[in-house]
């Protein structure tokens, strides 16, 4: 038998989600270790001393994953690992803040499958807008769209400076144009879901973000998705299990929370096991996830 398959998790919180330590283990890791309260200082420790422990072998054997509730944080995070390698010590690296990339992956891959099959279309050059635009999985999403050709647009609730400066992170580090706009108010989200083609709803849990009402104003509307599984829907009209399911009074189809989730459930695994089975190193986050998400989408 050879060495263990162990998995250090780094999360800058408090606690590392039990969900994730969950899904490594299910996925074939032998031990997963939590590393709470860490820093980015403390990255490039923390990974040559998992690297240089084990020789060259047992080191194919090692894993890295960086957690947290930001995304930007977690790509330095794992840009301070992937500079921490000592080839031929060198392990694979995976990054999914609260879960974030692997959901918005999902549920971009899963709009891109209902536009296909419903109504013949494509992601390219869609009008994007995301809703919860502050939140981790809203700006993930907005800028996997932006990569795959759409235009997005993320929707902040306390006006637009913090929305603002997202889109200018996306520019400047992913090279992609994101838009942003103030939603505060129930007439400033009326507007801009009645000019939306895609609506993407990542609100906080239990939170109702877009009215039926609103929808129905939508008269270019295709597909509206929710990644609330807590009463109420942040979409009303989506049901949680809805898998391109007719919204009623639109011409548009929903997609809610759970049949996001199980691709994203997939698509997470898949991920871990990729790290586990490949002989060189990986360096995994949210254009990887996509990647994979749209071939378990279908």
């Amino acid at each position: 038998m050879g060495n263990p398959r162990i998995l250090h998790m780094l999360t800058p919180l408090k606690h590392m989600s039990p969900f994730d330590v969950n899904m490594a283990l299910d996925a074939g890791f032998d031990a997963a270790v939590p590393y709470t309260n860490v820093t980015i200082e403390d990255v490039a420790g923390l990974v040559q001393d998992a690297i240089f422990s084990r020789g060259p072998e047992g080191v194919k054997r090692t894993g890295v994953f960086i957690a947290g509730k930001r995304a930007i944080e977690a790509l330095d995070m794992m840009d301070r690992a992937k500079k921490a390698m000592v080839p031929p010590f060198e392990i694979s690296v995976f990054a999914d803040p609260a879960g974030s990339f692997t959901t918005a992956a999902a549920m971009v891959a899963c709009v891109k499958k209902a536009l296909r099959d419903k109504f013949s279309t494509w992601l390219k050059g869609k009008r994007v807008a995301v809703f919860g635009g502050t939140g981790v999985v809203a700006f993930a999403s907005a800028v996997i769209a932006a990569m795959d050709g759409a235009a997005s647009t993320l929707i902040g609730y306390d006006g637009p400076d913090r929305v603002r400066k997202l889109a200018e992170e996306a520019k400047a580090r992913f090279g992609v144009d994101v838009a942003y706009a103030d939603g505060s108010t129930e007439e400033q989200k009326t507007a801009l879901a009645r000019d939306a083609e895609i609506i993407f709803a990542a609100g906080p849990a239990g939170r109702r973000l877009v009215t039926l009402d609103q929808l129905k104003q939508a008269k270019q509307l295709r597909v509206a998705t929710d990644v609330n599984a807590v009463p109420p829907s942040g979409v009303e009209g989506v049901g949680v299990n809805d898998d391109a399911a007719p919204i009623p009074g639109t011409e548009a189809v929903g997609i809610g929370a759970l049949a996001v989730g199980n691709v994203k459930y997939r698509t997470e695994a898949g991920l871990f096991k990729q790290m586990i089975e490949s002989e060189k190193p990986l360096y995994l986050d949210f254009r990887d996830a996509y990647a994979l998400a749209q071939k378990l989408a279908g």
